[in-house]
């Protein structure tokens, strides 16, 4: 009797994901939720203003009023300060010049290159664990890194006589599930730090200074072991398992990613652009110009940096915990970024003059064109839940909830991890989710005695683990199609069931790293500890 018709009873993985992915469904899209929560603190902060509510900030001298914005103060603040709210939206500062230089260097090749350069020169046992490593560290391409890593994993592991399709799902297990941490500085730590620093304005003790660096020390230990770990379940656990599963192994019908129509000829919607894993000539020169020209200008900067006298030093002849030079990341990062992109662009023959290098700063910035919207909304949510109070007053309570249950200890941080897990099967958006649970638990933890810095470095665990086995992520339609390459009847399911072992090793290991610099009170990064002084911890005694 055949089988092939019979009804195959979901299991209750299949049933629990298909409610997360109604229930997804139904979450508008960012730019409409943060209006419609924006619209929520205004109704709510207008209805305490009339009730005339007040809080105290534990270690503040004066009792903060509620203000509502439908009333006469709050509709003239929102009216005078509409742009002042959109234009001085902390992450813009930093994430568009960032985004500038990252997308120079992405668009004349070089970021390709290197993914590139790593694959090719690993052996065959090493396969599973580089495509570890360059998809941990493919944060550093933004999104692209959900699109370039796993076909070019495929491709290389298929070339080794390995499994393609465990190099395609390792890839982008890899690429999403640490997607929150990199050794190298990214934009995504400058847009962090900018959305902490923002709600950090309402605390009379902000604690250190967050910046891009400020969970440095975390990231790179993360980054390392999670890159490890990564190459580990690809070689032990995901491989093995296709290979029981019968899953073909026959060449891949594609030999790169898709690409948009660049108006090249020949280059179409309809067209398979080919991406060959080992790099050109010309691509091998472009390369070594700019990892020269990347070390000369870290040196140069050093120097400038450690000389005695330096300017970037503080009055103290220091740098930590504030300084010139903490100041100058998002400089440091530019340059690191743009002149290598820019070397590699004129000896490959991508910059061919300098129109080119303009040309190449508007793409970038087109890129950008859905987080400038997003920001404008994003923007005034901030700064309503700064103005109103209503920040100030759920902290307060929030702090005061947590001490009394007793959750003011590592208890406290564990739920904070569940909850972002919970919170990122719904809201993929890392900057769009970080805005709103800042907004809360930043001020809350700094209330019970936990530096800012600390609460976004323990963030970044929820935030990236569980998006790779969510239907709301967009990519993983993308990676299905890659998929159905091989296995042209394969589903989400499919998908689902492969990643998460990644999920789970992932959010454990992550979650035991973030343990051990808790409870030995490690620096997360330079000038950001975990635990507030006595000053600086609202509620300590």
């Amino acid at each position: 009797m055949s089988t092939a018709a019979s009804p195959v009873r979901p299991s209750r993985a299949d049933r629990f994901l298909g409610v997360v992915e109604r229930l997804g469904n139904r979450l508008p899209e960012p730019f409409t939720l943060f209006l419609i929560l924006f619209l929520v603190i205004a109704l709510v902060s207008t209805f305490m203003a009339l009730a005339d509510v007040t809080v105290q900030v534990p270690g503040a001298d004066e009792v903060t009023e509620i203000q509502g914005l439908f009333t006469p103060e709050g509709l003239t603040w929102f009216t005078t300060n509409i742009g002042t709210n959109y234009i001085g939206f902390p992450p813009l500062v930093t994430v568009l010049t960032i985004w500038l230089a990252v997308g120079v260097a992405e668009k004349t090749g070089l970021l390709a290159a290197g993914v590139r350069a790593v694959f090719g020169s690993a052996p065959r046992w090493a396969l599973p664990y580089a495509v570890g490593l360059v998809g941990v560290m493919g944060s550093v391409m933004s999104d692209s890194a959900f699109i370039v890593i796993p076909p070019l994993a495929a491709m290389v592991f298929q070339a080794a006589g390995r499994h393609p399709v465990a190099g395609l799902l390792g890839g982008f297990a890899a690429a999403g599930a640490g997607y929150s941490t990199n050794i190298a500085v990214t934009s995504l730590d400058a847009l962090f730090s900018g959305i902490t620093t923002a709600v950090t304005e309402i605390l009379p003790n902000p604690g250190d200074p967050v910046n891009p660096l400020s969970n440095w020390y975390f990231n790179v230990v993360s980054a390392v072991l999670l890159s490890v770990l990564a190459g580990l379940l690809i070689d032990k656990v995901l491989e093995p398992r296709l290979v029981r599963q019968g899953v073909p192994v026959g060449e891949a019908r594609f030999a790169g990613t898709v690409v948009p129509d660049d108006g090249r000829p020949g280059a179409g919607a309809h067209d398979e652009p080919v991406v060959i894993a080992d790099l050109t000539t010309t691509e091998r020169r472009g390369l070594a110009f700019a990892i020269g020209s990347l070390l000369l200008v870290a040196a140069v900067l050093t120097v400038a940096f450690v000389l005695p006298g330096s300017p970037w030093r503080n009055e103290d002849g220091g740098f930590l915990p504030e300084s010139p030079l903490l100041g100058s990341i998002t400089f440091v990062i530019f340059v690191l970024f743009m002149v290598p992109g820019i070397v590699y662009g004129v000896v490959t023959r991508t910059v061919t003059s300098m129109k080119d290098v303009p040309r190449l700063l508007e793409q970038s910035v087109k890129d950008m064109a859905g987080f400038l919207v997003l920001a404008f909304v994003l923007g005034q949510f901030i700064a309503l839940f700064n103005w109103s109070g209503v920040g100030q007053w759920i902290a307060v309570a929030g702090a005061g909830g947590l001490e009394s249950s007793g959750l003011t200890g590592y208890g406290a941080i564990v739920g904070f991890l569940l909850l972002a897990s919970l919170l990122n099967l719904f809201i993929i958006s890392g900057s769009s989710l970080w805005t709103i649970m800042a907004a809360v638990f930043v001020p809350m933890f700094a209330l019970i005695g936990y530096e800012p810095g600390f609460v976004q470095a323990a963030f970044r665990v929820g935030d990236s683990a569980t998006q790779i086995i969510t239907p709301l992520n967009p990519y993983m339609i993308v990676l299905l199609t890659f998929l159905r390459r091989w296995e042209p009847k394969a589903g989400l399911g499919t998908v689902i069931a492969r990643l998460l072992p990644f999920t789970v090793a992932f959010w454990l290991v992550w979650a035991a790293i973030l343990s051990v610099f808790f409870f030995l009170d490690l620096p997360i990064g330079p000038g950001n500890g975990i635990f507030l002084d006595q000053t600086g911890s609202a509620l300590a005694d």
